[in-house]
């Protein structure tokens, strides 16, 4: 009995001891949690994030808890990541426990977490290797897309010269110039300017760009569950991203009709091609669904992105007639007025590859990136993580170094140049991200940008209808873009 008791009294000594280790473990973790504002339950820390400002707000919450810290949109923890160092330890240095792709409410509204953007896992290395070869195969990173973007930027330079110098706005123009690129990588052809359906595409893209400053947008991934059943500007871009899979979805019908297996014609096709050779895994990742989301997820990419940059870069151009000058006096040298641009001459033009890059860097189109979440317990610095939370990357404070980037908020070629002239690269600048989750369509962006302004520029100047001093650069903040203020333009040949 004696042997029993001290038994029983040493197996409780040792259980004691494990749930004591257990608790001081889980409280050390908790200590070592990235600081951060007390949250208020349910709402979390609405009050001091202001959604309609959040990246002035964690601008601002940063100064007061460093680089790493951590708020809550709503029930959801998120830790913020801020500045270069920080972003390159987690986005690069330990780049596959940061790969996994965090979705706020609104991204998982419209997504539904497939297709390549908002997909993990399993799902997701499998769509984005296949992406990647299907894309290259049709072009991408190619002479053929460059002579595809030499030909949209003819048409487009037809169209701003017929015009005739009346002041207008540039963007449904730059819209769908960029647009018909990667329509013509993923559906196959181009769209004419006048196509009933191509215009009511690029309209519903118009109206989701304005509907991104809507209040209730920046309040739908604080509080989802309450703004699911409230009316406002949200609702309709959901109605309109529904819209838009629509139109996507007819194509997919009419493809699946005029398949051949033999020949794919473009990525839609290349989709379809891999889903039949698949059809007997029930496990496969290539269905219809995914098709039709991973197909509105590069359309989405391939004509928001870049076509915004073109938008605020001629905003910015018009600010700065010298620069614009030098610009076209380089052009002139280079290439001349005769023959289109071409990629091969970026490397004879610093200059103008300079203000390029300027204005990604300026813009910051993407100032919180896109969310990534951790897919393990990890470390940071001296802060412990756990799986599945959400990360924000902020590319904002990267782009706006101020000792990289000296002056940050003064738009400046200077800072891709050297003291000699030529190009100066910069690790800081990552407007597409950086690490596994950098934008798949990078080259394709970076090569449509420098050809459609440098086409622009070489038949073009640009004539404000104010004062270039008085015009506005500054942005419109939505929910996760910066967006160039309204404006027209006059194209004045040259």
């Amino acid at each position: 009995m004696e042997l029993l008791g001290m038994t029983t009294i040493f197996l409780l000594v040792c259980i004691s001891c494990l749930l004591l280790f257990a608790t001081w473990r889980s409280t050390s973790q908790k200590e070592k949690q990235p600081p951060g504002p007390i949250p208020i339950p349910l709402v979390g820390n609405i009050l001091q994030l202001r959604p309609w400002k959040l990246s002035e707000s964690l601008k601002e919450l940063s100064k007061k808890y460093g680089p790493i810290f951590t708020v809550q949109l709503g029930p959801r923890k998120v830790v913020v990541l801020y500045g270069y160092e920080v972003v390159k330890e987690a986005l690069i240095d330990q780049a596959d426990t940061f790969s996994g792709r965090g979705n706020l409410p609104l991204l998982l509204k419209l997504f539904q977490g497939t297709g390549i953007v908002t997909s993990n896992g399993e799902t997701w290395r499998q769509l984005r290797r296949f992406t990647l070869t299907a894309l290259r195969d049709f072009g991408m990173g190619k002479k053929s897309i460059e002579a595809r973007i030499q030909e949209e930027a003819h048409f487009l330079v037809e169209r701003l010269r017929n015009t005739h110098e009346r002041p207008f706005r540039p963007n449904n123009f730059l819209v769908h110039a960029v647009s018909n690129i990667i329509c013509s990588i993923i559906f196959g052809d181009r769209f004419d300017y006048e196509d009933k359906k191509f215009l009511s595409l690029v309209e519903l893209l118009e109206k989701n760009s304005k509907l991104q400053n809507s209040p209730t947008i920046q309040l739908y991934n604080f509080l989802p569950t309450i703004m699911e059943y409230l009316p406002g500007g949200h609702q309709k871009l959901i109605g309109n991203v529904e819209k838009i899979n629509e139109f996507i979805s007819e194509i997919v019908s009419e493809h699946q009709k005029t398949l051949d297996l033999t020949c794919p014609r473009d990525f839609i096709d290349a989709f379809l091609n891999k889903m039949e050779q698949e059809k007997g895994n029930h496990h496969s990742e290539f269905t219809v669904d995914t098709l039709i989301r991973t197909t509105l997820d590069l359309f989405f990419a391939g004509t928001g992105t870049t076509s915004n940059t073109l938008i605020y870069g001629l905003l910015i151009l018009q600010k700065y007639p010298e620069i614009v000058e030098k610009v076209q006096k380089e052009i002139d040298c280079v290439i001349g007025r005769d023959r289109s641009p071409c990629m091969a001459d970026r490397n004879q033009m610093p200059y103008t590859d300079a203000v390029v890059h300027e204005i990604q860097r300026f813009i910051d189109f993407l100032p919180l990136n896109v969310p990534h979440t951790v897919i393990k317990d990890t470390k940071l610095r001296d802060y412990f993580i756990p799986k599945d939370t959400m990360i924000f990357p902020m590319l904002s404070p990267v782009l706006h170094d101020s000792k990289e980037f000296p002056n940050p908020e003064k738009f400046d070629p200077g800072h891709f140049l050297n003291a000699n002239g030529t190009f100066k690269k910069s690790d800081y600048f990552m407007p597409f991200s950086a690490g596994k989750r950098i934008c798949a369509g990078e080259g394709l962006a970076r090569m449509e940008i420098f050809i459609f302004l440098t086409a622009i520029l070489q038949n073009f100047t640009l004539k404000p209808t104010v004062d270039h001093k008085d015009v506005d650069i500054s942005p419109l903040t939505g929910i996760l873009a910066n967006i160039p203020r309204p404006y027209e333009v006059s194209f004045v040949p040259r």
